[in-house]
């Protein structure tokens, strides 16, 4: 029995809004998140790819691949990639880079069962309503040995980060009622260890994961223009607001950005503790 199957009627309705607001909150929102927050991401595309013991001939499957980065990356490597995003604008984007994409979003994904050696997503698993589920059809369909890596957010924010919250704060922004929330049964602890166990519960054996920590330095019109082009949980609340709303959000931006501000128009290092990497194996099946 799935973990939907256990819902009452109320989990599954928050569940279902959850995985609605998500699949708009990135609708159209491909060149705006290449432009700002897709660099941000980039950065443990490589600790990711080692995770999972990505190497020539890999059978690997990047689930959520955005504009392509970890595919691109593991294709580098020799694999044989395969990837997926649930929004059609990502999937434009990646096969634009030469990556056999498709449209398909977890929790069922159009493969055969032991089809990969590895699974990568760089953080997807924030995005789904039933991380759980999602992971067993990731279990699903890998080989038996074969590896997972993931990533997630640290609940901690970067510098750079920051003053977008602030701004929104002390802008009077009014966050709509259709952010996404996940349903508190399907949450898991946002610690290492709250990540490994969440691996284990899928059926994955030797499940460890670590913090991982980077320095990003973007420029503030960058930050800005992901926000403003509604990229991520930022971006649904800042484009929900007035005009007149908006531009007292700028304003503030622009004074709270000036407090991380290394060189001109650059933040510093804007993400601390930023991610956690979890790694994991498919049991090896007893004769």
């Amino acid at each position: 029995m799935t973990s939907s199957q256990h819902e009452t009627p109320l989990q599954r309705d928050a569940t279902e809004a959850f995985d609605a607001a998500e699949r708009s909150m990135w609708k159209g929102r491909t060149e705006a998140y290449a432009g700002s927050f897709a660099r941000l991401c980039a950065h443990p595309v490589e600790a990711l790819l080692d995770a999972a013991g990505v190497g020539a001939d890999t059978r690997v499957l990047d689930v959520g691949t955005g504009t392509g980065t970890a595919a691109v990356a593991a294709r580098a490597r020799g694999a044989r990639v395969s990837a997926v995003d649930a929004d059609a604008g990502m999937v434009a984007a990646a096969r634009a880079r030469g990556i056999d994409a498709r449209t398909a979003g977890l929790p069922e994904l159009p493969y055969s069962d032991g089809e990969f050696d590895a699974v990568v997503g760089n953080f997807v698993l924030n995005h789904v309503g039933r991380p759980r589920t999602a992971l067993a059809e990731l279990h699903r369909l890998l080989r038996p040995g074969g590896r997972i890596a993931v990533t997630t957010w640290s609940a901690r924010r970067g510098a750079g980060q920051d003053p977008l919250g602030r701004a929104c704060e002390a802008g009077g922004a009014v966050p709509p009622p259709y952010l996404p929330r996940l349903d508190p049964v399907q949450d898991w602890p946002r610690t290492p260890q709250g990540l490994a166990q969440l691996l284990d519960g899928a059926g994955f054996v030797a499940s460890e994961a670590a913090e991982l920590a980077w320095d990003h330095r973007a420029g503030v019109e960058e930050w800005w223009s992901g926000a403003a082009g509604g990229v991520a949980t930022v971006g649904l609340v800042v484009t929900s607001q007035d005009p007149e709303t908006v531009a007292r959000i700028r304003r503030e931006y622009d004074r709270l950005s000036a407090e991380h501000t290394v060189a001109e128009g650059q933040f510093g290092p804007s993400a601390h503790r930023a991610a956690r990497l979890g790694t994991a194996t498919v049991g090896l099946r007893r004769p």
